[in-house]
């Protein structure tokens, strides 16, 4: 079956970084596009960034523009985002989500996500 299953969350101080893992299984990653979003308490979902399955190419929200990095290794099934410098604003849960190809496709399938939380 398909799954995705975020790691690495955690609680960290402003300007620290942490690097989250979405593991995938049940598909072949190389044809699919991932992407992270987030969610806090209050606010709607967020899309962070997608890494595209044509090209490794990546795309990225404003507000996490030259701080976060989306990169993907398809033989270990693994999607990573590294967060730097991060903001008491980044606190959320964050989730990888499937795409059908590229970022601009739908996404069907979503992991549970995991907490990321900013604080001093």
């Amino acid at each position: 079956q398909v799954q995705l299953v975020e790691s690495g969350g955690g609680l960290v101080r402003p300007g620290g970084s942490l690097r989250l893992s979405c593991a995938t299984s049940g598909f072949t990653l190389d044809y699919y596009a991932v992407g992270w979003f987030r969610q806090a308490p209050g606010k709607e979902r967020e899309g962070v960034s997608c890494s595209s399955s044509s090209n490794g190419s990546a795309i990225y929200a404003e507000s996490v523009k030259g701080r976060f990095t989306i990169s993907r290794d398809n033989a270990k099934k693994t999607v990573y985002l590294e967060m730097n410098s991060l903001k008491p604003e980044d606190t959320a849960v964050y989730h990888c989500a499937r795409g059908w190809g590229m970022c601009s496709d739908e996404y069907d399938y979503w992991g549970q996500g995991t907490q990321v939380t900013v604080s001093s």
